[in-house]
């Protein structure tokens, strides 16, 4: 995915570099977590390790990297370890000195509690566990954030389906990832399109399924099919807008292909009950194949329930064992444009409400699924929470009289699944006999324990019947 070389030592905040001069002299070992303290969702679905691990911290440093370091921090002003980072390059060939417990990928785990452990594995590389924070945390944040977000709207489309077809037959083409270009990086892009595949088999991200077929061995993880944009209509003129569409049947559709066609591009409603229902009408139905009209301004609530209503006034429907209408198969619809977690249950409550079946939408998210999420969004932190000191281990913590919400952990953690079923964080120490969730993903240098696609998919779909969604209580 990248095209420069990576420094992992450059890789962090600048206030890092002076942090080996901070700790207790006698300081060995210090122990840090990673969690989401709350925010938008009570669960979270972990996510994007892996990649991390095998991008970042699976190619050792040089002595070239020390010095490119060495240069970089004296010319900007604050301290460096040159003496610390030769050791590892000397002592490890310049892998880090860190051990790394994570859950499972995949996990659907409540928000508090303890996703990922680190520690030094050198005692004269204490100062390395805190070192690596910016990076590890950005790392787990924002596609453990993505893909929770795919993740919840999963179970709100799955409720929907539930109670007006019965049955979620075709859920995972049934939020549409379109948020390459709303996307700050390819790399970004890339990660939070991996994300979303997680839970959902359709995007138009090619870097997420590149990400998942690279660091997750997933030769084909998504999918998508021809379909046309505002400049492909509108090219032929608003004269000929029935002959940009007809063109559309022809180069694509036929017996079991989709074709998606944005109708909009001057007026959706001639478009739908003059060209689609009525000019192509005998077309549409001729071809054997699906037609999803696509819808792209306006409303999104109002103008999804007006469609599906026009396209079933011209094309007819069915009513199936729920009670509910549905398009006959040769026409369905997507909504692309303002699709969020709230607005995907805005439009399913709405059609709801009109007998229309879940079964007739699917939906396009681009910003909001890739973009317009934050560290903030589940109080994502990493801090320390245990050190060796003198030979000793204490507890590492703080507990701001502020904001009691930033209240960390203490000491070397453990997370299990009590008699309830039910994930919780414990102290390492108080663990027993029973088995901690948290398993060493890395020790100096070398990924352990690999984990596939499938293996992810498999444990966030298990988790939506494992554990109550909170999707309602997440948009309320």
């Amino acid at each position: 995915m990248s095209t420069f070389k990576r420094n992992i030592i450059l890789n962090a905040d600048s206030y890092k570099a002076s942090h080996y001069l901070q700790y207790p002299p006698d300081t060995s070992v210090v122990s840090s977590y990673i969690e989401a303290r709350g925010g938008q969702f009570k669960q979270a679905v972990f996510f994007g390790l892996q990649m991390f691990i095998k991008e970042y911290l699976c190619t050792p440093i040089t002595m070239d990297d020390v010095a490119e370091a060495q240069a970089i921090y004296s010319a900007h002003g604050v301290p460096f370890n040159e003496a610390g980072w030769r050791y590892i390059v000397e002592q490890y060939n310049g892998y880090l000195p860190i051990e790394i417990e994570a859950l499972p990928e995949g996990t659907v785990i409540p928000v508090r509690n303890a996703l990922v452990q680190v520690k030094n594995t050198d005692p004269n590389c204490a100062w390395l566990t805190s070192y690596v924070e910016t990076a590890l945390l950005r790392a787990v944040w924002y596609p453990t954030t993505v893909a929770t977000v795919s993740w919840h709207c999963r179970q709100i489309i799955a409720r929907y389906l539930r109670e007006t077809a019965g049955n979620v037959d075709g859920i995972d083409f049934k939020l549409h990832d379109f948020g390459a270009r709303g996307a700050t990086s390819e790399e970004a892009a890339a990660i939070g399109g991996a994300a979303h595949l997680v839970n959902f088999q359709g995007t138009d991200t090619i870097s997420g399924i590149l990400a998942a077929r690279r660091f997750y061995d997933a030769e084909m993880a998504g999918f998508s099919i021809p379909a046309a944009e505002h400049s492909t209509i509108t090219s032929w003129g608003r004269d000929n807008e029935a002959q940009a569409y007809a063109n559309m049947l022809e180069q694509f559709s036929g017996p079991d292909k989709l074709v998606a066609v944005v109708s909009d591009s001057y007026d959706l409603w001639n478009a739908i009950d003059n060209i689609w229902g009525d000019e192509l009408k005998a077309k549409v139905e001729a071809t054997g194949g699906t037609l999803v009209v696509r819808p792209d301004s306006g409303d999104p609530v109002s103008v999804v329930c007006e469609t599906i209503e026009r396209l079933m006034n011209r094309f007819g429907y069915e009513v199936n064992s729920k009670g509910y209408r549905v398009l006959p198969p040769c026409v369905r619809v997507i909504q692309g444009d303002g699709i969020s977690l709230q607005t995907i249950e805005a439009i399913l409550q709405a059609m709801q409400q009109r007998k229309q079946s879940a079964e007739n939408i699917a939906f396009g998210m681009g910003g909001e699924l890739l973009q317009k999420v934050n560290r903030d969004t589940m109080k994502f932190a990493m801090k320390a929470s245990s050190a060796k000191v003198g030979g000793l281990w204490r507890d590492v913590f703080k507990d701001p009289i502020t904001d009691q919400g930033k209240r960390s952990k203490k000491g070397r953690l453990a997370v299990i699944i009590d008699a309830s079923g039910e994930y919780k964080t414990i102290r390492e120490q108080d663990l027993g006999q029973r088995c901690n969730q948290l398993q060493t993903v890395f020790r100096n240098g070398q990924l352990v324990g690999e984990c596939s696609f499938e293996q992810i998919r498999e444990r966030a779909a298990g988790g939506a019947t494992e554990h109550k969604s909170d999707a309602l209580e997440a948009i309320a």
